[in-house]
């Protein structure tokens, strides 16, 4: 890899528009919270250096991708300052998925080779589920994989844990926290 030039990264914002209401949404909320300024800080940084931040969220029964709508829905009292904070810019790329994983039924892989994106750096919610799916995902297509651990939450600690253990022991992901940007692989 030549060093002079960073390779193609782009930043999967993962769930973090919800409305947390579900079973133990309470836990993965609380445990939401301090992942914010990470992913924000994550965020600034693309942007900076012109690199694609990419939302992929469920679609809380629209089946649009329009973040605006999405946002409605899952705005309530709980959730208006973290949604207030971490929605979408103008410039960053928003989808839907029908499932766990942000590559099972969207349009991510297509739009990461259309970008040259070789690199994912993957963030948001659940950690246990939607981020590790994707990552699963990510892996079998042959992405690298840098899952920072101060921007992933779960509902429980030790299942965020475990899945940090996996996508570094299975999945080969860089696992560290955000303040390293860019990962050295």
């Amino acid at each position: 890899m030549n060093n002079s030039k960073p390779p193609p990264y782009a930043l999967l914002i993962i769930d973090m528009i919800n409305d947390f209401n579900f079973s133990h949404g309470d836990l993965l909320f609380e445990h939401t919270l301090p992942i914010i300024d990470p992913i924000l800080q994550l965020k600034e940084e693309m942007n900076k250096r012109g690199m694609p931040v990419i939302y992929i969220n469920d679609h809380y029964q629209l089946w649009q991708a329009d973040y605006s709508k999405i946002i409605s829905a899952c705005t309530n009292s709980k959730t208006a300052p973290i949604i207030g904070r971490i929605s979408p810019g103008e410039d960053d790329y928003f989808l839907i998925k029908p499932k766990h994983s942000a590559f099972y039924g969207t349009a991510l892989n297509t739009l990461l080779h259309h970008l040259g994106v070789k690199t994912l750096i993957l963030t948001g919610i659940a950690g246990n589920i939607c981020v590790l799916f994707s990552a699963n995902d990510a892996y079998m297509r042959e992405y690298k994989l840098w899952i920072p651990s101060n921007c992933i939450a779960s509902a429980s600690m030790q299942d965020n844990q475990f899945a940090l253990t996996m996508m570094k022991n299975v999945l080969k992901a860089k696992i560290d926290k955000s303040g390293s940007f860019p990962p050295i692989f």
